[in-house]
């Protein structure tokens, strides 16, 4: 029996990739921000709603030039939630910041917004929140505490692409949302990433930064790196953008599927629709507090079935070795964080997941409540 993962990548058909590339055995230019790239960058700058968008070869480098954009002082703060990929942490470090970490909602599963202020001390310079499974932060209450303490606000939007707050693309908050394209995301370009943003002034910066500081044949104008997308994972995401509002309907349909077998079942806690939000469902998690198995009881019982749902995410990264000796280490510091990420599954969710293997899913689960 085929094994059914946690996500599937969604593609265009075949002929249609095919048909998006051919033109790069004419100009055999695969990379280096060619005739592909730009129309990519175009095409997304109009779906988002986004003055501007710089395309990235993968997620995490997005995020990390995006902190690094900033010109953030070395050795200050950044308030940051547990409750994410390490990606996030890494990127924060990397940049020669110091994660502070901050415990999340436990509905939403996102930063907690009323934490934050209590973390804010002189060393502190931003905010990085993550949307967590499609799920928005508190947009809002952290502008408007980044306002009051002069802070910069990067969000991870690695969960969010399509999610709309009141109508507004989630790629228009804080001073850059930054998304991931990786094959395992609602929308993909194989591997690849964005940064997205409003202010004029950080086109020239984000280009530096993946591209070297070359500005001309001649000019270096700073000190970067390589980041940058290539023709072909461009042309994966013009094809996937076509056919994304159709992607996102069809999860729409198995997250129903789910919620029909297991909302209102003693001990599942189901993620709570946002109000004002379009999702993408992009992950379906489901919180198990009091069912008759575990977690990980009910992990082990689905892979015995060929099914790979995933601890997602677990562990936190406050609990991690190479952080361990932040003061902020430790599940201790954010309980709440630690309660979610101990018990929580994500199930397998994708475009083309047949409802009828959703409905065997639901099965196993539901055949380990225990009868008295």
């Amino acid at each position: 029996m085929e094994p059914i993962l946690v996500t599937r990548p969604s593609m265009p058909s075949f002929e249609e990739y095919c048909e998006e590339i051919r033109k790069l055995w004419d100009t055999r230019w695969l990379t280096n921000m060619g005739e592909v790239h730009e129309k990519f960058q175009h095409d997304l700058e109009q779906y988002l709603s986004c003055p501007h968008v710089a395309l990235h070869t993968n997620g995490h480098l997005a995020l990390e030039n995006a902190i690094a954009a900033m010109s953030l002082p070395p050795g200050r703060e950044v308030i940051t939630t547990p409750f994410t990929f390490v990606s996030t942490t890494h990127a924060i470090t990397r940049n020669g910041l110091i994660p502070v970490f901050c415990d999340v909602d436990p509905v939403s599963f996102t930063i907690d917004a009323e934490k934050i202020e209590e973390l804010i001390s002189d060393k502190t310079v931003a905010i990085v929140p993550v949307h967590v499974y499609g799920n928005l932060c508190d947009v809002e209450r952290i502008q408007q505490i980044a306002d009051q303490y002069n802070l910069k606000v990067i969000y991870d939007a690695a969960h969010a692409f399509g999610v709309r707050y009141k109508g507004i693309s989630s790629a228009n908050f804080g001073n850059a949302s930054v998304f991931s394209f990786h094959a395992t995301k609602v929308f993909n370009t194989i591997e690849g990433g964005a940064v997205c943003f409003r202010d004029d002034a950080l086109i020239n910066i984000l280009n530096d930064l993946k591209n070297f500081g070359i500005r001309g044949p001649e000019q270096i104008v700073a000190v970067g790196g390589n980041a940058k997308m290539n023709e072909f994972q461009a042309a994966m995401g013009i094809c996937n953008l076509r056919h994304l509002d159709q992607e996102i309907a069809k999860r729409k349909l198995v997250a129903q599927r789910y919620v029909e077998h297991l909302n209102g079942v003693p001990g599942i806690q189901l993620s709570k629709s946002q109000e004002d939000i379009d999702s993408n469902y992009s992950y379906f998690p489901v919180v198990f507090d009091g069912f008759s198995a575990t977690r990980d009881e009910v992990f082990i019982a689905l892979k015995e079935q060929n099914i790979l749902a995933r601890k997602y995410f677990y562990p936190l990264t406050n609990n991690i070795e190479c952080y361990s000796d932040l003061p902020s280490a430790g599940k201790s510091s954010t309980p709440t964080a630690a309660f979610l990420s101990d018990r929580v599954l994500t199930l397998p969710i994708y475009s083309d997941l047949n409802l009828n293997d959703v409905d065997r899913i639901c099965e196993i689960v539901l055949s380990l409540i225990k009868h008295k």
